[in-house]
């Protein structure tokens, strides 16, 4: 195992390659096409496919071919072999060396308490989905999970189809604004229990560290706002959307937080993202 570790650890140090692997983590278990990963970090497709080549033969992502599309994913199983040998050979086994300082210890981790969860949802302009994701986890479990919700643009507004639809399900639209993710990150900010992306751009997006690393997980769907036919097929994407985020958040919902240690619940939240877009809800 150690020439394999040897050439992972070598690919992973280089700047750009590690941006990918990073981009990719955050996307797991999505798999994203070439020309989103350029876009997203800003690199020409020939020096892309160098940086992926060279991921691909240390084993640290796979590809695979949709139609015409190369797609790429991180290859887990590999990554976390690799883990394990860093963990078990160089560390003898002993976490308490190699484990990060702010996480809890992964050997034992005892499940979340049984209390209030905190909740956030992130997306590119915080107008349309991540405020479904928040209304519906509010009117969902209110008593059981804190809801919130943010954009990475700098200013954004509501969209006028997300507020009918949210109108038509009956959810208190006064309580929602357009609000900027750092709004989120000050000292006085909530300590989130978990952050779930909604929109691939966001999730492509370098963001700071939560404190307290909390759980995360990338919920990617389609974009309602993009589309551009009638009033009527407008208003129906925008409630495919809400469809597809109130099936995953009941899902949610119905999980034994409190019963499950962390990499049980990770595994769970990640199982959520591959359920499908929905239907109008």
């Amino acid at each position: 195992m150690e020439s394999p570790v040897i050439s992972r650890l070598a690919a992973l140090g280089h700047p750009q390659r590690l941006a990918i692997f990073r981009l990719l983590m955050r996307r797991y278990p999505d798999r994203v096409s070439a020309g989103e990963i350029a876009q997203a970090l800003d690199l020409k497709a020939s020096t892309l496919s160098s940086y992926l080549s060279g991921l691909m033969q240390a084993g640290l992502i796979d590809q695979e071919r949709e139609g015409t599309w190369l797609r790429y994913s991180i290859a887990m199983t590999e990554v976390r072999r690799t883990f394990d040998y860093l963990l078990l050979d160089c560390c003898r086994g002993r976490p308490e060396f190699c484990s990060p300082v702010s996480l809890p210890q992964i050997t034992g981790t005892p499940p979340m308490s049984d209390r209030r969860y905190k909740v956030l949802f992130i997306c590119t302009g915080n107008s349309a989905r991540s405020i479904f994701a928040e209304s519906i986890l509010r009117e969902e479990a209110g008593d059981r999970f804190e809801a919130y919700s943010a954009g990475t643009k700098p200013r954004s507004e509501l969209n006028p189809f997300a507020l009918d639809v949210l109108d038509q399900k009956d959810h208190d639209i006064s309580v929602l604004r357009a609000k900027n993710v750092s709004e989120f990150q000050g000292e006085d900010a909530p300590r989130f229990d978990f952050v779930f992306t909604v929109c691939d751009r966001a999730a492509n997006e370098e963001c700071p560290s939560w404190p307290g690393q909390p759980i995360s997980a990338h919920w990617g769907m389609p974009d309602p706002v993009k589309e551009d036919g009638t009033d009527a097929q407008k208003s129906l994407a925008f409630q495919r959307a809400y469809g597809a985020l109130a099936n995953r958040i009941r899902a949610f919902t119905a999980l034994p937080i409190s019963s499950l240690d962390r990499i049980s619940l990770q595994r769970a939240v990640d199982d959520l993202a591959r359920r499908g877009a929905g239907e109008p809800a």
